[in-house]
């Protein structure tokens, strides 16, 4: 049974069931270390078309493995830049409310995935388990997922659980405190979205609220909401 670098032990070979923590071998690390580090030599930039000369663009500073764009680099005058959607392959733990109102077609809503250094820091000063392990990303490009169907799943991509969620937060970075499911979000009568932790480890919070969100219990969420998960990552609500 794997080993993870905090000393559990854990069913999974990639990442800590108790922690979240990655788990690697000595081999397999430096690989990935070079394989982050280089970018396709000679190849354009995705984002402006200079010369690559590494993973990070020496023009526009955009990650050449990144897989997708940052907004800063998108048009403002276009629809806002989206990652496909996996098809969750297992259902979520737990019984969810019926919706029979489809998605109100009036709006488009977005989930917007951003590394939050002041949540980073809210996580840290309350000393959560394994918080000292846990590094803030010196890079991560945001993310963007639309929103098309009644139930949005929320986690970390699990090929042996058969798990692929809808929004998948896996890395790089990774944020080792999102769980394989850890919520989910509804789609509401009138066109509106509610949030519900699926019974995550680490919990799930609101805004500027300390408190999780009891698991289980869906809570209505409105454009400009900040949804925390993990120990840094926020998805921010929008809508147009």
């Amino acid at each position: 049974m794997p080993t993870c670098p905090a000393g559990h032990q854990s069913a999974e070979d990639d990442f800590c069931d108790v922690c979240g923590l990655a788990i690697v071998s000595p081999d397999a690390a430096a690989t990935e270390a070079m394989s982050t580090e280089v970018g396709p030599n000679g190849q354009p930039c995705r984002s402006c078309g200079a010369p690559l000369a590494g993973r990070f663009c020496e023009a526009c500073g955009a990650d050449s493995l990144a897989t997708a764009a940052s907004p800063a680099t998108a048009s403002p005058t276009g629809p806002p830049p989206t990652v496909a959607s996996a098809t969750r392959t297992a259902p979520l733990p737990m019984p969810l409310p019926t919706i029979d109102l489809a998605v109100s077609a009036a709006s488009e809503w977005t989930a917007v995935i951003s590394a939050d250094r002041a949540y980073f820091d809210v996580v840290q000063a309350a000393e959560g388990p394994d918080a000292a392990a846990v590094a803030f990303p010196a890079y991560c490009p945001e993310r963007s997922f639309p929103l098309r169907s009644k139930e949005i799943s929320i986690g970390r991509r699990s090929t042996s659980r058969g798990i692929a969620p809808d929004i998948d937060l896996t890395g790089p970075p990774e944020d080792p405190g999102v769980s394989r499911l850890h919520a989910a979000l509804l789609a509401q009568p009138g066109g509106g979205w509610a949030v519900v932790d699926v019974g995550s480890a680490n919990g799930t919070t609101l805004n500027d609220d300390p408190t999780a969100l009891s698991p289980n219990v869906p809570r209505p969420v409105a454009a400009g909401d900040r949804i925390h998960v993990g120990a840094w990552t926020t998805i921010t609500l929008r809508t147009t």
